[in-house]
C-alpha cells in the first residue's frame, strides 16, 4: 500500500470528483480511498478510468458502509461497488465502523468469501478500537490489512497505533489535516517555515515518520501537488518531537454510532 493517497470524502459533485481523481493519478498518486458511503464510486471510477494510469499501478480501497454488515448484504454490496467503480477487484475493503448491522463472524465470513473469489485482495477495518481490532483479527480467516482512523497532529491516537502494530495491523489516516485545524498551530506552522514547507506538508510528513499511510482530501490540482510534495519533506528528531509534544486531543468526526 503506498504510503500517500487521495482521500474522497464529501468530493460528491461528480464532474469535479472524477477530474480530480483523474489529476491526482497523472501527478503521481496511486492510492486512491472511497466509500460506499460517499455516494460517489461512480465518479471515482470514472476519474479512474480517464486517467493515463494503468489500474495495476493504482491501490484502490472502498468501505462497506454499516447497513450493509450482514453476511448476504456486504456480498451484494460489494458486487455493486465493483460495478460502479468499473473494476474487477479491490485492493482493500474496509468494514467502515463496528456498528449497525456488524456481525464478527457474519461480516467477515463474507469479506473471507470476497478474498476467496478474488474479488477483494486485503481485508481493512475503520474506526476500530483496541478491542475491536483483536475480536476482528480473531474472526477473520484473512489478515486484517490496516485499520483506518482519524488521525493527525490534534489526535495523535498512541494507544491505537501501538495496538495495530503489536497485531501487525497497518494504520491509515483519514483526516489528517483535521480539516484543516492543523494550519492554526503555531508549533507546525513554525516547522513549516523553517523547512519553507507548508503546515499540510508538516503534518504529512509526521505521519509519514510514525509509519502511517495517509490520505488527505484534497480538490484543486494546487493542493493535490502541495499535498503530494509532503513526500519529499524530512522532519529531523526536533520536529517530530515538537510535535509530538503538541497537547491537544480533538476529534473533528465523531458520529452518535461510533463506539467511543
Amino acid at each position: 500500500m503506498p504510503i500517500f493517497g487521495l482521500g474522497t470524502w464529501q468530493n460528491d459533485d461528480p464532474a469535479a470528483c472524477a477530474n480530480t481523481v483523474k489529476t491526482a493519478l497523472e501527478a503521481g498518486y496511486r492510492h486512491i480511498d472511497t466509500a460506499q458511503a460517499y455516494g460517489n464510486e461512480r465518479a471515482v471510477g470514472q476519474g479512474l478510468a480517464a486517467a493515463d494510469v494503468d489500474r495495476e499501478e493504482v491501490f484502490l480501497a472502498t468501505k462497506v458502509w454499516i447497513d450493509n454488515l450482514g453476511y448476504h448484504d456486504i456480498l451484494e454490496s460489494t458486487e455493486a461497488s465493483l460495478e460502479r467503480l468499473g473494476v474487477e477487484s479491490f485492493d482493500l475493503v474496509y468494514v467502515h465502523w463496528p456498528s449497525r448491522t456488524y456481525d464478527p463472524a457474519e461480516t467477515f465470513r463474507a469479506l473471507d468469501e470476497l478474498v476467496e473469489a478474488g474479488k477483494i485482495d486485503r481485508l481493512g477495518i475503520s474506526n476500530f478500537l483496541p478491542e475491536h481490532v483483536d475480536e476482528a483479527v480473531e474472526h477473520a480467516d484473512a489478515p486484517v490489512f490496516a485499520n483506518q482512523i482519524e488521525l493527525h497532529p490534534l489526535l495523535p491516537q498512541k494507544e491505537l497505533r501501538h495496538h495495530c502494530a503489536e497485531r501487525d495491523v497497518e494504520v491509515v489516516a483519514y483526516s489528517p489535516l483535521a480539516r484543516g485545524r492543523v494550519f492554526e498551530v503555531p508549533e507546525i506552522a513554525q516547522i513549516a517555515e523553517k523547512h519553507d514547507a507548508s503546515p499540510a506538508q508538516v503534518s504529512l510528513a509526521w505521519l509519514r515518520e510514525k509509519g502511517v499511510s495517509a490520505i488527505p482530501k484534497a480538490t484543486g490540482e494546487d493542493h493535490l501537488l502541495d499535498n503530494l510534495a509532503s513526500i519529499g519533506l524530512e522532519l529531523d528528531a526536533s520536529d517530530v518531537a515538537a510535535i509530538d509534544a503538541i497537547d491537544r486531543t480533538e476529534r473533528t468526526v465523531d458520529p452518535g454510532f461510533s463506539p467511543w
